[in-house]
């Protein structure tokens, strides 16, 4: 058709697209550019702005690469990746132990016995030793699950982030026993701020927003026949649970470490003295679809470590 006005330019775009054979690929075409032109329209977007927009999002793709990705950071950062979470699993009635993938998970983590410890490299934090269980929706444990388990060290860095972290540090495969339990040791995760020197940054500084994550432990737990479940189970002792850069945190996933002394309780490994953790934590996971995504990241980042900067929230 011949473009006359403003909207015949919708009207043409959507009857390309009706021609798209697939019927999921064309209902979400339509819904997408529905949507875009109506923003583009709601916001009297201006040719500069619009110039500004494509170029922010041409960032976004040549600052990914194979130990960073920051497009996930950005649909983190604008709460589209907690959205589609929660609208897959649970929705608005139900809790769910669903949660972020993250831009920081790896395929590959080394296969562990239950008790090990995924600390590789000389990393400081006080001892933590963790207990979780896999459970379906009627409470009965999930066995031989594949359960992958990832965190920050509490200087704020992913080991692939980290060039002085030892290859796989803080990073464990694990698989459920009968009573759909695992075990592993580690150390007590902090807070971390995200990578601010990008795009994501400039979209965080531009609202006055801090680029603060609470403390979390990352879990991926996978088995046939189940949905394959991601999930951050957060540090209730963390001062930026509600606003976390993210929007990740649920008040499922909320959980509290309990601190121990070895004076008092002794720990379970014969070389902790003084003040050590102890965290237990139960998922449930759903019946359906076992697929594994593609990992976000692929690989370790060379060079000196990067300066870590912590924006401040505007009050």
């Amino acid at each position: 058709m011949f473009i006359a006005t403003e909207r015949d330019v919708t009207s043409a775009v959507l009857a390309e697209a009706a021609h798209a054979p697939d019927a999921r690929t064309r209902e979400i075409l339509q819904a997408g550019i529905t949507h875009l032109h109506a923003f583009v329209r709601d916001a009297r977007l201006t040719e500069n702005e619009f110039r500004q927009l494509c170029a922010m999002l041409a960032r976004l793709g040549q600052r990914t690469n194979e130990s960073h990705n920051e497009v996930m950071l950005a649909a983190g950062s604008l709460g589209v990746s907690a959205l589609v979470c929660l609208l897959n699993n649970g929705g608005e009635r139900a809790q769910t132990t669903a949660n972020l993938m993250g831009p920081f998970w790896r395929e590959g983590s080394p296969r562990m016995e239950n008790g090990a410890s995924i600390v590789r490299s000389p990393t400081p934090g006080a001892p933590v030793f963790v207990n979780a269980w896999v459970h379906d929706a009627e409470n009965r444990p999930v066995a031989d699950a594949r359960v992958d388990v990832w965190h920050a060290s509490p200087e704020g860095f992913y080991e692939n982030q980290d060039p002085t972290q030892a290859q796989m540090n803080l990073r464990g495969t694990f698989s459920t026993d009968a009573a759909g339990h695992i075990a592993f040791r580690t150390v007590k995760p902090a807070g971390y701020p995200v990578p601010a020197d990008g795009p994501v940054g400039d979209l965080l500084r531009a609202q006055g927003r801090h680029n603060m994550r609470p403390a979390h432990l990352h879990f991926m737990i996978h088995k046939d026949g189940y949905k394959t479940q991601f999930s951050q189970v957060y540090s209730s002792d963390d001062p930026n649970l509600e606003t976390d850069s993210q929007f990740g945190v649920t008040q499922a996933l909320i959980a509290h470490y309990v601190l121990h002394d070895t004076a008092i309780h002794a720990s379970p490994a014969a070389d902790v003295s003084g003040p050590w953790y102890s965290l237990d934590f139960h998922f449930v996971v759903a019946r359906g679809d076992a697929a594994l995504p593609k990992p976000p990241i692929t690989g370790k980042t060379e060079g000196p470590r990067a300066q870590l900067d912590v924006l401040t929230r505007r009050r």
